[in-house]
Order: C-alpha cells, then sequence, then structure tokens
C-alpha cells in the first residue's frame, strides 16, 4: 500500500530537515511511502539541500499559500492513502505501518484520526490529544477537535467530487474542508494510537489573529438554529471525549526527532500525562 505525504514548506529549513527524517524511518513490509515536499520558493538555505534529498520528491514554485500548496502536492501524489504533514510535525516510530494496516482492516472508512502528542520546541512534552471522530454541528460552529498532522484519507476523498482544500483560507482550511467532508457524509473512524508529534513553536499558524477570524467566517456559515444550539455541541462533544476515554492516558513514550539530535530519535517518557495544554 502507497502512502502519500505532503508537506508545504517555506522558510522552514530547520522544522522541516525533522520532519523529512520522521517520514523517512516509515517503511516497512507492506507499506511503501512517497514524501512530496512543496516549497512555495524559499530563500533561507532550504532549496539548497532539499532539492538533493533522494528521501523526499521535492518541487519548489509559488503558490498562494499552504492549502494551495497541499492541493499541488496532492495532486502530484501517487499514493492510494493520503496525507499532509506540516514542517514542524513528526510522525511517531511505525506510525505509517499501522495506518496501512488499518485502512486495509476497515475498508468502509476513508478517513482515520490517530492521537496527537503536543512538544515544544526542544521535543519536551506539554500534553497529548486524544481524538474522536469529529460531528458536524460541533465542529461547524465551535472548532475543529481534530489535529492535521494525525489525520489520514483514502484518494477517493479527493477523486469523488474534487474534494481539495480551499486555497482562499491561509490557517483554517482544515476545519471547512472537514466540514463540507461531513456534509457529504464521508466515513471516519479513530485510530486510537499515537501517530504523531506536533511543536507547538509559538509561531504556529493556528493561533494567529488570522485563523481565528477564518473560524468566524466558517462559523456564520452555517444555519442560525445550529449556531443558537452551540452549548448543546460544546458538552454533547465532551461527554463523547469523556466516554471515550480522552482524558484519561497511562505513562507512555515517545520518540522525535529535535534539533539537538537531527539524526537518531531521543525517547521521552512521560510519567504524568495531561491532556491540558501546558506551556
Amino acid at each position: 500500500m502507497l502512502i502519500s505525504v505532503v508537506t508545504p514548506s517555506y522558510r522552514s529549513s530547520d522544522w522541516l530537515r525533522l520532519c523529512v527524517r520522521s517520514v523517512a524511518d516509515q517503511a516497512a513490509p507492506g507499506t511503501e511511502v512517497e514524501h512530496i515536499v512543496q516549497d512555495g520558493g524559499s530563500d533561507d538555505g532550504t532549496l539548497d539541500w532539499l532539492l538533493k534529498d533522494t528521501r523526499v520528491a521535492a518541487v519548489a514554485e509559488p503558490d498562494q499559500g499552504m492549502y494551495d500548496a497541499i492541493n499541488r502536492g496532492l495532486r502530484r501524489a501517487h499514493g492510494v492513502i493520503l496525507a499532509y504533514l506540516n514542517c514542524d510535525e513528526q510522525y511517531l516510530p511505525g506510525t505509517l505501518p499501522a495506518v496501512s494496516a488499518f485502512f486495509a482492516g476497515h475498508p468502509e472508512i476513508d478517513l482515520v484520526f490517530g492521537d496527537v502528542v503536543a512538544v515544544g520546541p526542544d521535543g519536551n512534552y506539554l500534553c497529548y490529544r486524544k481524538v474522536e471522530s469529529p460531528r458536524l454541528y460541533h465542529t461547524w460552529v465551535c472548532h475543529l477537535s481534530t489535529l492535521s498532522c494525525g489525520m489520514f484519507f483514502r484518494r477517493r476523498v479527493i477523486d469523488r467530487g474534487g474534494c481539495f482544500f480551499d486555497p482562499r483560507y491561509r490557517s483554517g482550511g482544515d476545519g471547512e474542508w472537514m466540514v463540507r467532508l461531513m456534509r457529504r457524509g464521508v466515513p471516519m473512524g479513530a485510530l486510537r494510537q499515537f501517530t504523531s508529534a506536533f511543536t507547538s513553536t509559538g509561531a504556529n499558524l493556528g493561533r494567529s489573529p488570522v485563523a481565528r477570524e477564518e473560524w468566524r467566517t466558517l462559523r456564520n456559515t452555517a444555519p442560525g438554529w445550529v449556531r443558537a444550539f452551540s452549548p448543546l455541541w460544546v458538552f454533547h462533544h465532551r461527554v463523547r471525549r469523556l466516554l471515550g476515554g480522552a482524558y484519561s492516558q497511562t505513562p507512555f513514550s515517545y520518540a522525535i526527532y529535535t534539533h539537538a539530535s537531527p539524526d537518531r530519535r531521543i525517547v521521552h517518557t512521560v510519567k504524568r500525562p495531561t491532556s491540558r495544554w501546558r506551556s
């Protein structure tokens, strides 16, 4: 099973090196990996090494932002399973073989979410995010409860009806995309294992003023009665997470690459896991 991973890139050379490394060590029997790096024309030294790196299929060309770059990469992808991973994110060991096995065993599911570990710039633990499959009304008027670095989907999701990301969005396009998929009835599931590491760098687009404005814009496209019942969707979401075990986790370990160790994963042991974000 060929899995294609798309990474949109622009002036993120140091983070991109770690991201590429985390994808390159995912190969396993029965799983092939294609890593497409869609660079917007970085001038920070990225292209000096990226275009020579045989682990990736790198393309450098102007784009209209992150989601335009992702769309360009998806159109170039050959995999039957697709994903996108930002420069400051990584896959944990064994993630893509596990994703491949999940899709092979669940032919009815078109999109699956893995759990995510949030880390600081030096790889230190911040919190975990266990994922339940999103629900339409909660996502539409409250917030997207999933993280894109833990999201994987079949090619038919975009082949049927050309369901690509809306390039007009700068940072909230995954929420708008998810609403469209749920309105179309795309079947989703949860992998229920840690698949990815999200790095809180302090400059993540998801926490920018643009992101907040785009979420307000998306919310305003929902019917008035859906917006009026926002507290109900929040309550329902939290109960689902509670019953699904999203707020509890035994001690665990994760292994990632860091700037201090770019060629070897460092194992971090978490003795007191928390789902609450801490800086």
